[in-house]
């Protein structure tokens, strides 16, 4: 492939798909073990940087390309939040390769479609921060800048930056794995039948990306976490009074019901964010319209390389096509059942569903992405909503009336789920890697190209790996299967647990409609407050990160707050500085460079983890060892954090001096 800017070549495809291997096999497991994926593109990015430089080769635009690939198949693998409920549900016994394949493929390549209109209005003229694309720019940016012989100070400095902020993420990482430190401190009580608490996991990670996303949006998280854990949990707890510890039941209050409302809030949030984007939306897909039409007059000379998006004509042929290998796969999944009868109407409405419903969760996605990072930004909520929504419709249009047909259902409704998962995930993810396009200067369409090419190379990958982990230690909840892992080895896969109960629930008539609507007002609410400080100037309260507070852990939180606050205070000392947007820029390349160390050392414990087979490989210390982990991880993670601040703040001011 001839490239003369050196960006799309066959070189960096075929390196984005190597590194797709990994990160996609780390997060398929991980997310099935703890719920948790992680965003691939910046380790990508450091791994891309590290193998061109040693091959002397590669351009900045190249290495953003190989970590576009890597980023969008290792995004794919969150479709584990929704399929493994097919074996929970007794539907399938593995993982057929086709029939998954199909499904992560056409739903990642109808999310890559949908980014494109989106990316005028929701990256080139929006000012939502993006963190992990910015964070991946800057790696980039600084490690391009570091190979050049007339590098200044400042890049020199930066790259210092990035590589001790990774270094230091790692090795807290690591003494967390080794259980020298706790992973996650955290308290509960009860005072007579109210019980509650608070987490804080130990992750650098989380404090970047807290840097990264700003104080506003910080403290509307912090809003949400007390709402729930300092509101609803102890009113629900005292209302439903149980016995038992207070861990288990505030956690167990939180998990079965306070979730659900988090959930209502976070889908009104979505609604009205996308209400208030659907201006921004129809211009950028009129604006997408009018450069198709000068490219089709003038050729590319008309629109400069960094606005060429695929045309706007393209990109509806390659949806429509999609549409019937879409329309394949669910008369296939259809055919000998309990809705035999049914398919016409069940094969129809499923595809429509998936065309409106995906276009609105890949907007929604996109926005919160762009709010809070990939990593954070819970796509779980909008798949309840998917299934809710999905589960709905299909018993709506169901005619039979056999013994079969409920579980027919089900297993349906979860089916049309993971296709809609996959292009909200991939929207999710492609944002960001458009994000990081834009600040390096990027031609979108080769972007837009390679994130197709990374949804084929994670379709391929993800149904042998989800068949081997289903063969070798099983779902938790699923039938048991001859010959199978003993039960206490099996993977819980939560989300997928969570997501298969809400289908049989709607199907069955039984469903938290109430805690859901407690979840809507609520946000309703939150968006009045909102709307009223931004009409008195007096800051904001952004209602989806709220929602979002509400519905993650409050040990996933908690540091994301540390972070922006930190974050903030650092920024304003910088503005003080010598030279104030040097300060700053210090100040998210640690912030970079906290989430990279942690993701590389993720990939290599996940990795370790497979490969011995033991969930806590590199543990020296035992559970009697827990108490002062609990004392010294929590000094440790204070003394990191305030340190890696007073060491970017005294770097940034001897660079300025230089």
């Amino acid at each position: 492939m001839r490239d003369r800017l050196g960006e799309l070549t066959i070189r960096g495809l075929l390196l984005g798909g190597a590194i797709t291997l990994v990160f996609t096999a780390a997060n398929v497991y991980l997310g099935l073990k703890v719920g948790l994926t992680f965003a691939s593109s910046i380790p990508a990015a450091v791994i891309s940087m590290a193998v061109l430089r040693a091959l002397r080769q590669g351009t900045i635009q190249e290495n953003n390309i190989v970590q576009t690939v890597a980023s969008a198949a290792g995004t794919l693998s969150s479709v584990i939040f929704v399929l493994p409920g097919l074996v929970m549900v007794g539907w399938w016994t593995g993982f057929p390769f086709w029939e998954t394949f199909g499904v992560c493929a056409v739903g990642g390549i109808l999310g890559v479609m949908y980014t494109v209109p989106l990316r005028r209005a929701m990256v080139t003229t929006s000012d939502l921060p993006y963190p992990e694309g910015v964070a991946a720019a800057e790696v980039l940016i600084v490690g391009a800048g570091s190979r050049s012989d007339d590098a200044a100070e400042e890049n020199k400095a930066g790259l210092l930056t990035v590589v001790v902020g990774s270094l230091v993420s790692a090795g807290f990482a690591a003494v967390v794995a080794m259980r020298v430190f706790i992973d996650e401190i955290d308290q509960f009580f009860r005072i007579g039948n109210v019980a509650t608490g608070m987490g804080l996991s130990l992750s650098l990670a989380l404090v970047g990306a807290g840097h990264l996303i700003g104080l506003s949006v910080g403290l509307a998280m912090l809003f949400g976490l007390l709402v729930a854990w300092g509101i609803a949990t102890p009113i629900l707890t005292a209302l439903h009074p149980v016995a038992g510890a207070a861990a288990d039941v505030a956690t167990g209050v939180w998990r079965h019901q306070v979730r659900f409302i988090g959930a209502g809030a976070i889908g009104i949030s979505a609604i009205w964010s996308l209400g208030r984007l659907a201006r921004p939306v129809v211009r950028g897909v009129l604006s997408s319209l009018a450069a198709s039409r000068r490219l089709s007059q003038a050729g590319s000379a008309a629109l400069p390389r960094v606005e060429q998006d695929l045309p706007i004509g393209t990109v509806a042929l390659i949806s429509l096509a999609c549409l019937v290998p879409l329309g394949v796969l669910f008369v296939a999944f259809l055919s000998g059942g309990a809705l035999a009868s049914d398919i016409p109407p069940l094969a129809f409405g499923a595809i429509v569903y998936v065309v409106i419903a995906g276009f609105l969760v890949a907007a929604a996605c996109g926005y919160m992405a762009g709010l809070i990072g990939s990593s954070n930004s819970p796509v779980s909520g909008l798949a309840i909503l998917t299934v809710l929504g999905a589960s709905l419709l299909l018993a709506t249009l169901a005619k039979g009336s056999n013994p079969g047909v409920a579980a027919n259902l089900v297993a349906y409704a979860l089916f049309v789920t993971a296709v809609v998962l996959c292009v909200a995930t991939i929207a999710n993810d492609n944002l960001q890697d458009l994000k990081t396009g834009q600040l390096v200067d990027a031609t979108p369409w080769k972007q837009q190209v390679a994130l197709m090419v990374g949804v084929v190379f994670g379709a391929i990958v993800i149904p042998p790996i989800l068949d081997l982990l289903n063969h070798a230690y099983g779902f938790a909840g699923a039938p048991p299967q001859p010959g199978g892992a003993a039960p206490a080895q099996a993977l819980p896969a939560p989300q997928a647990a969570l997501i298969s109960t809400l289908a049989k629930g709607v199907i069955s008539g039984n469903i938290p409609w109430g805690l859901i609507g407690i979840g809507v007002l609520a946000g309703f609410a939150i968006i009045a407050l909102d709307e009223i400080l931004r009409a008195t100037r007096k800051g904001a309260l952004p209602p989806l990160a709220v929602g979002i507070g509400i519905y993650l852990p409050a040990g996933t939180i908690l540091p994301v707050v540390i972070g922006a606050v930190a974050g903030h205070i650092y920024n304003r000392r910088a503005r003080r500085a010598q030279n104030p947007d040097a300060a700053q820029r210090f100040g998210v390349l640690l912030a970079s460079g906290l989430i990279v160390g942690e993701s590389l050392f993720g990939v290599l414990l996940a990795a370790i983890i497979v490969s011995s087979g033991k969930g806590t490989p590199l543990a020296v210390a035992g559970d009697s060892f827990a108490g002062a982990a609990n004392i010294i991880g929590g000094l440790g993670f204070v003394a990191a954090v305030a340190g890696l601040y007073a060491w970017i703040e005294r770097l940034a001011r001897d660079s300025a001096a230089r």
